[in-house]
């Protein structure tokens, strides 16, 4: 049975295949498979490019953003210590979220039939 929209990219969120939900969908980091490695969906056509490190970046500042400022505005410490907490909290958060976000846009375009996932070339 084929997933729906949100099915899809939940999927991918958790770095599985969009169609089957078992196979993995990344080699590395961010280096997608050419094909699924379960049930074969071929996933090189995708094209991702700039949009997950865009939301990443967005999804990340609207969450840092806010604390850092109620940090500010309740203990006002010194500048060193933003540094010590928020440098490490925007690198883990974006490494985390960068992967998963790429998959669900995957799912999202596989489920769309978008960039010669639906059979028909752009």
């Amino acid at each position: 049975m084929r997933p729906g929209l949100y099915g899809a990219m939940l999927r991918g969120f958790f770095r599985r295949c969009p169609r089957c939900g078992t196979g993995a969908m990344f080699t590395r980091f961010v280096t997608v498979n050419s094909a699924c490695p379960s049930c074969g969906l071929e996933l090189h056509h995708q094209r991702a490019d700039d949009a997950p490190p865009y939301f990443t970046i967005l999804i990340v500042g609207h969450i840092v953003v806010p604390l850092l400022l109620m940090l500010e505005q309740r203990a006002a410490p010194p500048t060193w210590v933003h540094m010590v907490v928020w440098l490490p909290v925007i690198l883990l958060l974006s490494l985390w979220l960068l992967p998963r976000i790429k998959g669900a846009l995957i799912g999202l375009q596989w489920h769309a039939g978008m960039h010669g996932f639906g059979g028909h070339p752009d």
